[in-house]
C-alpha cells in the first residue's frame, strides 16, 4: 500500500464536532451499494448501512442505499448514483471491487469508500476499509479452544476470499496459541491456512447451506463452529438451537449476532465483530469536514474496528481464568508482544 491511514478510535469518542457540522450536512448526501445478501442480512451490509443510519442521526444528512440482487447489479447499481447527487458512494464488499474501480477511475471528481477492500497501488478519490479481524478471531480461537468439551472445533466459509478467510486464518491461530501454551491438541476441522484450502458453501445467503455444513461438523465431532459466511451462519445457529448449545455453540463474526438474531442468541459463544458502522460513520464525517483522504483506513484491535463480542448469556459458562488469559492476550495483540498478522 502507498498510504495508511487510522483515525477510527478518534471518531468513535468524538461528539464534540456534531453542532458545528449542523448546517453543512443538510446538503450531504451519502449513498450505499450492497452485496448480494441485502441490507438486513445481520451481517456486513446491515452494520455498514448502521454507520450512515448513524450519521443520519449525528449530522442530520441524507442517505440511501440500492441493493444488489447479484453480482451483475454492481456495475449498474454504482453508475445509477454517479449523477444522483450523492457527496460519497459507500460500496459494501471484496465483490465489489473491481465496479468500484472502474467507476472511480471514470468519475474522478465522485468520492468513494469500498468496505472490505484496498487498492495497491491506491485510487485517489477512493478510501478502502479494512479491518484486521485476524486479531479478534484469534481471541476466538483461543476462547473456543479452551471451552470445547471434543477437542474439535469447525469452520466454514461463504467464499475463499481474503475477507472471509482471515477471520478462519485467526481463528486456527488462537487455537495453535492455546495447544503450545496448554500442551493441548484441539483440532479444527474446515480450514488449513497453509494450503489455503477449507469448506466454502460459495454463497452468503443460502440458510440450508449453512445448517447443513454445521451438520457435517458437528457429525465429525466439532462441538463449537465458526461459520464466516453473512446470513449463511444463521442456518447453523439454527441447528445449534435444535441440538442445544451443551452439544453445539456457534461463534458469530460481522455484529453482534446475540442482538440482531435475538430468536436465537442463546447459542453464541461470543461473536468476531467488524465496526463497519465505526468506520462508515468516520468516512462520511471526514468527507464532510473536507479531509476526505484517498488510501486505506484499517480497523484494528487497538483502535474498536475490530473485537470480541461480550459473553453475554455464556458469561458464568467460561471460567475466570481464561477471561483473564483473554484479557491478557488481547493486551500482548495490542502492543505486538503477541504476532497475529504474518
Amino acid at each position: 500500500m502507498t498510504h495508511s491511514r487510522s483515525n477510527l478510535g478518534l471518531v468513535v469518542i468524538a461528539t464534540a464536532s456534531i453542532v458545528a457540522l449542523a448546517d453543512p450536512a443538510a446538503a450531504f448526501t451519502a449513498c450505499q451499494v450492497t452485496d448480494t445478501g441485502g441490507i438486513d442480512d445481520n451481517s456486513f451490509n446491515q452494520t455498514a448501512w448502521k454507520g450512515v443510519e448513524d450519521a443520519m442521526e449525528d449530522f442530520a444528512i441524507d442517505g440511501r442505499f440500492l441493493e444488489s440482487q447479484a453480482e451483475t447489479d454492481y456495475e449498474a447499481n454504482i453508475n445509477s448514483l454517479i449523477d444522483g447527487d450523492c457527496d460519497i458512494i459507500i460500496t459494501v464488499g471484496f465483490l465489489l471491487g473491481d465496479a468500484t474501480a472502474k467507476a472511480a477511475r471514470g468519475n474522478p471528481d465522485q468520492l468513494f469508500s469500498i468496505v472490505d477492500f484496498a487498492y495497491d497501488p491506491t485510487i485517489d478519490n477512493v478510501l478502502g476499509q479494512v479491518y484486521a479481524t485476524d486479531e479478534a478471531a484469534f481471541l476466538a480461537g483461543y476462547l473456543a479452544a479452551g471451552m470445547t468439551q471434543t477437542k474439535i472445533l469447525g469452520t466454514f466459509g461463504g467464499i475463499n476470499i481474503p475477507p472471509v478467510t482471515i477471520f478462519m486464518d485467526g481463528f486456527v491461530k488462537g487455537v495453535d496459541y492455546w495447544n503450545a501454551a496448554k500442551g493441548d491438541d484441539v483440532f479444527v476441522l474446515g480450514w488449513d491456512p497453509v494450503a489455503r484450502e477449507g469448506l466454502f458453501t460459495n454463497n452468503f445467503d443460502n440458510l440450508d447451506d449453512g445448517r447443513a455444513y454445521a451438520q457435517n461438523l458437528y457429525d465429525e465431532g466439532a462441538d463449537i463452529v465458526l461459520p464466516v459466511a453473512g446470513p449463511v451462519g444463521l442456518g447453523s445457529a439454527t441447528l445449534a438451537d435444535e441440538l442445544g448449545t451443551d452439544k453445539l455453540k456457534i461463534i458469530g463474526v460481522d455484529a453482534d449476532l446475540f442482538f440482531t438474531d435475538t430468536e436465537r442468541q442463546h447459542v453464541y459463544l461470543t461473536s468476531i465483530t467488524k465496526r463497519m458502522d465505526a468506520t462508515v460513520r468516520a468516512v462520511i464525517e471526514d468527507t464532510m469536514n473536507g479531509a476526505f483522504e484517498g488510501g486505506v483506513l484499517v480497523g484494528t484491535l487497538e483502535n474498536g474496528g475490530v473485537d470480541l463480542a461480550p459473553l453475554h448469556a455464556m458469561e458464568d459458562d467460561v471460567p475466570d481464568a481464561l477471561k483473564a488469559e483473554l484479557a491478557a492476550i488481547r493486551a500482548g495483540i495490542i502492543d505486538g508482544s503477541i504476532p497475529v498478522t504474518d
